[in-house]
């Protein structure tokens, strides 16, 4: 389960970076362009097929903070990371290659690039002002390199309000003129060498597309709401991953670096559920050009929801009649909330919260034991479940058991 898989990563990585070395560790020298060589360790255990290891001391990303500042929903936040590392695993052999987050883009390079482009004519007035304001400090003037540092954002240009416009027409301007890109991830996969140094091996970028485009016509004004459709949104995305694809081959020692590109697109920021990758594309070392993109078929949905009963109408009767059965028995039961989420319309993993009102443990455990009889003989085995049952004091119990397991597990919380 994702939950559980988490928290175990999170602590194996806490024992491990305390403890001293032992034959569960391996040492490696980590080799990074032209940086000092550096010992590091490396777990020889993965936690699943799907898991990558990670190298220790864990290196933060040069872009770290950012994902915060640009995506608003929680939600999305966790599948764009979690997801992007998923994806991955198609294009990164797990078994062979390390995890590390993003060395290359740094905070002012992402948000730089996240910024609206500039017409022409902004371009073109940037630069004289920019020309303009060395000449006066008897500075030297590099046209070219003016240029190249001034219209990097990746969101379309926004053209000047002109003087006297109405509230109508502002709205128009923004409306024609949405911004599409949210986020950058980058993720890096590393290798061993045979003399225990590590490199670079592929990149993965993943970029945050909207799916509502939130506006306001001038500061502390009210926010206006413009749908993105999915066509255009992955026009836009093809487009911007091609621009980022040509800035990246420009980056030193990445000149021929496999990369693959997702496309990430987000719920609504109010949204209970996350949104989900909608298509990917592997670019080979050295290409300069971004070929076809594969679709992908993924979605979270919430049960009980009209959405879920209209598209998975067996999933959405069986959590429906999970949180009747539960009813019958316990009067502080206040309802299920429900998460179910698919590939290519087969569910892979459902997760469920159960909220309580908390009157003493006895009361959890008998809740949870009957719980737990309700998922034997309720769900089928061939999809991960996991039930939380909560309080206002936090987690009170959890039962979950993986695709293919007969028997659930049971953990009660003191």
């Amino acid at each position: 389960m994702k939950k559980i898989s988490i928290g175990l990563l999170c602590a194996l990585l806490l024992l491990t970076s305390c403890a001293p070395n032992s034959q569960s560790d391996e040492e490696e020298l980590l080799s990074k362009g032209d940086q000092e060589t550096k010992t590091s360790i490396v777990p020889s255990y993965r936690l699943g097929d799907d898991n990558y290891r990670i190298i220790i001391p864990y290196e933060p990303s040069e872009a770290r903070g950012v994902i915060v500042n640009q995506i608003v929903n929680r939600l999305d936040i966790d599948e764009m990371e979690e997801g992007l590392r998923r994806h991955s695993t198609e294009v990164f052999d797990p078994k062979e290659l390390y995890f590390q987050e993003g060395q290359y883009l740094t905070s002012d390079m992402v948000y730089e690039w996240l910024g609206r482009g500039l017409t022409k004519e902004q371009i073109e007035e940037q630069v004289q002002a920019e020309i303009a304001r060395l000449e006066k400090a008897k500075m030297t003037v590099n046209e070219e390199k003016i240029r190249a540092e001034i219209g990097n954002g990746l969101n379309p240009p926004f053209e000047e309000v002109p003087e006297g416009a109405d509230q109508e027409e502002k709205i128009k301007l923004n409306r024609e003129s949405p911004r599409y890109l949210s986020h950058i991830l980058e993720q890096n996969y590393l290798k061993r060498n045979e003399d225990n140094t590590v490199q670079l091996a592929g990149i993965s970028i993943g970029l945050a597309l909207k799916s509502v485009y939130r506006f306001q016509t001038e500061t502390g004004g009210p926010y206006y709401y413009e749908d993105i459709p999915l066509d255009e949104a992955l026009k836009q995305g093809n487009e911007i991953a091609g621009q980022i694809l040509e800035r990246i081959r420009g980056m030193e020692g990445l000149e021929n670096i496999p990369i693959m590109f997702a496309l990430y697109r987000e719920e609504d920021q109010s949204s209970p559920v996350p949104g989900n990758f909608v298509a990917k594309t592997n670019v080979a070392g050295g290409a300069t050009t971004i070929g076809d993109w594969d679709n992908i078929t993924e979605e979270y949905i919430l049960f009980p929801s009209s959405e879920g009963e209209k598209k998975y109408i067996d999933d959405h009767e069986i959590v429906t009649s999970f949180g009747n059965e539960i009813a019958k028995f316990f009067p502080n039961y206040v309802g299920v909330i429900g998460q179910g989420f698919y590939i290519n319309k087969e569910l892979q993993e459902l997760s469920i919260e159960i909220p309580i009102e908390f009157y003493g443990e006895s009361e959890v455990i008998g809740f949870t034991q009957y719980a737990y009889g309700l998922v034997q003989d309720m769900f089928p085995n061939y999809y991960d479940i996991e039930i939380n049952v909560t309080s206002i004091n936090g987690n009170e119990s959890l039962i979950y058991r993986d695709a293919g397991e007969d028997t659930p597990t049971v953990h009660i919380f003191h």
